[in-house]
């Protein structure tokens, strides 16, 4: 069904949701740099209201826009435009990167090369942040072992952000600051997953997401998909992609329990505890992961921000 449409070589799919400048300059990048091969670009935007649809009809008049009425998640998103994507292979793209040199050719002509082309699932690079410093391009699943790491981690959460609420209500104690200054290194051959920035595969069955997934862990739980049927991810060297977030992230500072509150920290730790539940984890320690879940988001300072998400917690 899928090859019969197939007379692209990549189609690039994005996601958008209120980044018109972001966009903008990805897609500037992405008809800068890519040469020698056919291919299409999908946007699909999650209802923005920004003025990234008229931005791209001016402007872009060659990509192909879906216009979804509300945020649909990102793997959902993604799914739309894989929905109508005519390329052999697909490139998942965030609107927060920007190409730096033909990555989608280097990508394609890897694949196309390989002697073990059957055996790959997935594709990706070193991603840079602004200054040209490496940040977060892969990762590791989840620890399906050790998921009491996981639970004793809810437990000292309770503890300790409870006490800084305690320390704040009744001494005033101000609440500390954070900032991730964490350190990626390069790595190439073979990972456990590729992050979802810049996520190359073939156009089929394993380039679907699970719409289950809101936001984070979708790319995580495709790959493991993957592994399961021993297909192999992997990083290699050529592409050359520039991730914003990755270097935002290290400049931004928050109050410590405002980060447990943040849209982000939510929806993370929904689809972990979604993605432990898909995979077997016995019932009693998901149980137990949704009961913690629910007794810090209790805490003073997160109740009013995240008890909108107490019905999703329940329904996992």
């Amino acid at each position: 069904m899928i090859s019969s449409r197939m007379s692209i070589n990549v189609s690039i799919i994005i996601v958008n949701y209120n980044t018109e400048q972001l966009l903008f300059n990805c897609l500037e990048s992405v008809y800068k740099y890519t040469k020698d091969i056919s291919f299409e670009v999908i946007v699909s935007d999650n209802g923005s209201t920004d003025n990234s649809i008229e931005m791209l009809h001016k402007y872009y008049p060659l990509v192909i826009v879906i216009e979804n009425k509300e945020n649909l998640g990102f793997g959902r998103a993604n799914n739309r435009g894989l929905g109508i994507a005519k390329g052999k292979y697909i490139f998942y793209l965030n609107s927060d990167t920007i190409l730096l040199n033909n990555a989608v050719k280097f990508f394609f002509d890897y694949w196309e090369s390989a002697d073990n082309k059957d055996e790959i699932g997935a594709l990706g690079s070193n991603l840079c942040n602004k200054v040209l410093h490496t940040t977060h391009s892969y990762g590791y699943f989840p620890d399906f072992g050790n998921i009491w790491n996981d639970i004793k981690a809810l437990i000292y959460n309770i503890y300790g952000y409870n006490k800084l609420a305690l320390l704040n209500i009744f001494f005033d104690k101000k609440i500390p600051n954070i900032n991730n200054n964490t350190i990626f290194i390069n790595k190439y051959g073979m990972v456990e997953y590729i992050t979802g920035a810049d996520l190359f595969l073939k156009n089929d069955l394993y380039a679907k997401f699970d719409e289950n997934y809101f936001l984070y862990c979708e790319e995580t739980d495709l790959q493991y998909r993957m592994s399961r049927h021993k297909k192999k991810r992997l990083i290699i060297s050529g592409p050359e992609i520039i991730h914003l977030e990755g270097a935002s992230s290290k400049k931004r500072k928050e109050n410590i329990i405002s980060q447990k509150a943040s849209f982000s920290y939510v929806n993370y730790t929904l689809s972990r505890i979604y993605f432990f539940s898909k995979y077997g984890i016995p019932v009693y320690k998901i149980f137990l992961m949704k009961l913690l879940t629910f007794m810090l988001w209790c805490n003073p300072f997160l109740f009013t921000k995240n008890k909108k998400y107490f019905w999703r917690l329940l329904t996992i």
